[in-house]
């Protein structure tokens, strides 16, 4: 049975909190796993979602701040450790190669996993397989930054009521789907298109023409909401998003599942007594105008993408 869903291992943007661990999700995406951004923490947090390192296929760096990298070193020997079946391929900015390569090798371990290193040098598709495409769109940050998407191709939806008009049954559905047409009717008589899913992973950066692209029509998106709106100022000068930011590209990006996230620890404490830290955060977004399905992560939470509609 396929699986989507966003798998929470830390919410916390450069300091953690009692409550909040670094950086770290884990994609699970029908039979692969994507490891976006694991800082500090990462490999304990993976034993307390009960996420194996043979869930991982990929592992996707937005940039090289510790927050996001720290703990790539501990999950790459974790791999070799359990000596994960499969390759493993690591997406990250060009530019902090030497970065990767010291995480990499940071300690002495027995290499037995093959670890391909993908650096992405410009926007675009970096990966295509028979079940998705995964781009790279850049962010604008102090230092280099990349933000992901993963888009599922479009299917066919069969529609038994047009199957049944034009006397298509039986073997003869499967050829249509096979071949196009059957006896004069074409798929395009008894079907329509299913759009493939889309998931998008936006983390440090001001507003940029890349927020845009990657929440572009996405079933669901994770981004950073670091600051509340009363700090945009900082929020624009150090790199980052507020939650009303955050909130307006998924309502104009038509986003159906908006999963807010990296939150500074300024606000530990909640705005309100009594209330989740994390409630001025939905609050915002709520004002902002963003009206679906909305999410301001935990550490430990499980996400499930948005079914078709």
């Amino acid at each position: 049975m396929s699986v989507r869903e966003l798998v929470v291992l830390g919410t916390a943007s450069q300091v953690p909190t009692r409550h909040r661990n670094h950086n770290g999700y884990l994609l699970r995406w029908d039979g692969e796993g994507f490891l976006f951004d694991p800082g500090e923490g990462t490999q304990r947090q993976m034993l307390r979602a009960s996420v194996s390192a043979h869930d991982i296929n990929r592992i996707c760096i937005t940039h090289f701040h510790g927050d996001h990298s720290l703990g790539v070193a501990g999950v790459i020997q974790r791999i070799n450790l359990d000596r994960v079946p499969h390759e493993v391929s690591a997406h990250y900015p060009a530019s902090g190669e030497h970065f990767f390569d010291r995480l990499r090798y940071a300690t002495a371990y027995r290499e037995t996993v093959k670890l391909k290193q993908l650096p992405v040098a410009a926007d675009g598709v970096i990966a295509r397989t028979a079940s998705y495409t995964l781009e790279a769109h850049k962010l604008s940050h102090p230092v280099e930054s990349y933000g992901y998407r993963l888009v599922e191709p479009d299917g066919r939806r069969m529609l038994p009521e047009k199957l049944a008009a034009h006397g298509i049954k039986g073997p003869d559905v499967g050829r249509l789907q096979r071949e196009g047409a059957v006896g004069g009717v074409t798929l395009d008589d008894v079907s329509e298109i299913r759009r493939g899913q889309r998931f998008a992973f936006v983390m440090d950066t001001r507003l940029c023409e890349g927020v845009h692209v990657l929440a572009e029509g996405c079933d669901m998106l994770v981004i950073e909401s670091t600051f509340l709106d009363a700090d945009e100022q900082l929020a624009t000068e150090h790199g980052h998003l507020t939650a009303g930011q955050a909130a307006r590209v998924a309502r104009d990006a038509d986003v159906r599942h908006l999963v807010l996230t990296h939150f500074s620890q300024r606000y530990s404490v909640p705005a309100v007594p009594g209330e989740a830290p994390g409630a001025e955060f939905e609050r915002q977004a709520r004002a902002a105008g963003f009206e679906g399905e909305l999410t301001v992560a935990q550490d430990l939470w499980r996400v499930p993408v948005p079914k078709r509609s």
